[in-house]
């Protein structure tokens, strides 16, 4: 797993701008980190977990440098930032840093498992407008096949994000992963979320290229 160096950078996979649609409300410009703690059969992005010819080491200055460039943007559409990857709360530190460099107007979405420690998902707590939380299924067996670890800390965090009041910041990605679970245990999982009290959904397919 791949955390912020001595140097105080981190390796950035890409940093991809004008996106709409895609990570949130308004324009935004995403920023993909290398590493991850799961293993996931197939990831959705595996550029983040295995080819480290593609990371580059980046300062916090560099990134903001980078975001600076689409302020006017951000602030016009209500959009702003995605932390992406792999998983950037494993960048937390780095990440906060970025942000305290400025980015009051901004909109901060993080894209995340949630399968991290606790105090990585406080130490951005203050600068969060939503997260876009992947819950892959809601089975714990499924889950632990899927991904190679065991979903109870992804349940605390959820449930702390909501108890913090945080509900309607949460999205949850529940994918229909073939081989894995099907429509009817995806459903199940949802159901489950909405008995929690999660009311924002993105169900979909996960396809892979053969």
């Amino acid at each position: 797993m791949s955390h912020e160096g001595k140097d105080g950078k981190a390796p950035i996979i890409g940093i991809r701008r004008f996106r709409i649609g895609t990570d949130g409300n308004g324009i935004t410009t995403l920023v993909g980190f290398h590493g991850c703690p799961l293993r996931c059969r197939f990831c959705l992005n595996p550029s983040s977990i295995n080819d480290e010819s593609k990371v580059k080491s980046m300062s916090a200055e560099d990134v903001m440098k980078e975001l600076r460039r689409d302020e006017l943007y951000f602030v016009a559409t209500n959009g702003g930032v995605t932390f992406g990857g792999g998983e950037p709360f494993i960048h937390s530190s780095f990440i906060k840093n970025v942000l305290d460099m400025g980015a009051k107007e901004w909109r901060v979405t993080v894209e995340t498992s949630l399968n991290v420690p606790l105090e990585k998902i406080k130490l951005l707590t203050p600068y969060v407008d939503e997260y876009i939380v992947d819950i892959k299924d809601m089975d714990p067996n499924i889950y632990s096949m899927y991904t190679g670890k065991d979903n109870r800390l992804v349940l605390s965090n959820l449930s702390w994000l909501m108890e913090q009041g945080f509900t309607k910041r949460i999205l949850c990605r529940i994918p229909l992963i073939p081989g894995f679970n099907s429509e009817e245990m995806q459903e199940r999982s949802k159901d489950r979320l909405v008995s929690m009290g999660i009311e924002r959904f993105d169900l979909f397919t996960y396809t892979t290229e053969q």
